[in-house]
């Protein structure tokens, strides 16, 4: 059981170092949020049903019960990634990915009370640390506090999309989950630009070399990471996902500063509170590991 959790463990560090690459993706693509969005989850959506379509017919199968639950997970991941990309494109890749680290806090206080268990201190005060360390970097970069506030938004929404998919993987195939939400959060943002006056059509025009990454994203860091990322939560708890989810700027600001990099300044503020979630992160690994060994 312990190796089955590693392995799944690894694994999903591998799918946040995905998850780190779209940030950069989101920046060197053209196109505003709303549009990224709907190119992101349309296509995932229309990758997976190919692969249906070809190989499993059955994996279009989902327990009616669930419906409910899955299109309330779509439309959450769709505003998610539209909050997401929108911080990003506002306030930079760093800023942006920073704030997602408070996702751990806002899912130790959120998953008790969705599962009625009793709140663990430890996930409070690794939880708390992380946000300590956001208090800094929100006082270096105040002129962002836009840009934070939607960041934070899009971590509450990537808190609750964990705790609810967390609960149904057991119930369902995580790829016919991945397939329907996907599908339902395309479906939403399409719905969003009849309402936008700011939307277009030619707010949806390419670039040159957009369509490329555009199909990276898609493909590589959607359809794929996300179906695993899902199917992870079988062998995780919530928190354990949200604390493995705040190395995503860890691996974001590398690949940024790796492609850009002296293109985002930030403070020395901003750098000191970066450290301290990246000491929370690592603090819950160890003590982890040593209450696993007690047991």
């Amino acid at each position: 059981m312990q190796n089955v959790r590693g392995k799944n463990l690894l694994l999903f560090h591998f799918i946040v170092l995905l998850f780190g690459f779209t940030s950069v993706l989101g920046a060197l693509i053209s196109v505003s949020a709303l549009p990224l969005v709907i190119y992101r989850m349309g296509l995932a959506a229309i990758g997976l049903a190919l692969f249906f379509l070809i190989f499993h017919p059955n994996y279009f199968y989902l327990p009616k019960r669930l419906w409910g639950e899955v299109i309330l997970g779509g439309v959450i991941i769709g505003v998610h990634w539209v909050t997401f990309f929108y911080a990003i494109k506002i306030a930079g890749v760093s800023l942006a990915l920073s704030m997602m680290a408070t996702g751990a806090l806002i899912t130790a206080i959120l998953d008790p009370l969705f599962n009625r268990r009793k709140i663990l201190g430890y996930e409070l005060i690794f939880g708390g640390l992380t946000t300590i360390g956001i208090f800094l970097i929100y006082q270096a970069e105040f002129e962002h506090i836009l840009g934070i506030s939607i960041a934070l938004l899009s971590a509450f929404l990537s808190s609750l999309f964990t705790i609810l998919n967390r609960n149904m993987v057991v119930k369902a195939k995580a790829i016919t989950l991945s397939f329907y939400e996907l599908a339902v959060g395309f479906i939403v943002g399409l719905l969003v630009t009849f309402f936008s006056d700011e939307i277009t059509i030619q707010s949806f025009e390419l670039k040159e070399y957009d369509i490329i990454w555009i199909f990276i994203l898609a493909f590589l860091c959607t359809s794929y990471a996300f179906n695993i990322s899902i199917k992870v939560m079988r062998h995780l708890s919530s928190f354990t996902i949200m604390m493995v989810i705040n190395l995503e700027p860890i691996y974001g600001m590398i690949l940024s500063l790796l492609i850009w990099k002296d293109k985002e300044f930030l403070s020395l503020n901003f750098y000191l509170g970066f450290l301290i979630v990246i000491f929370s992160i690592l603090m819950n690994g160890i003590y982890k590991i040593k209450k696993q060994g007690i047991n």
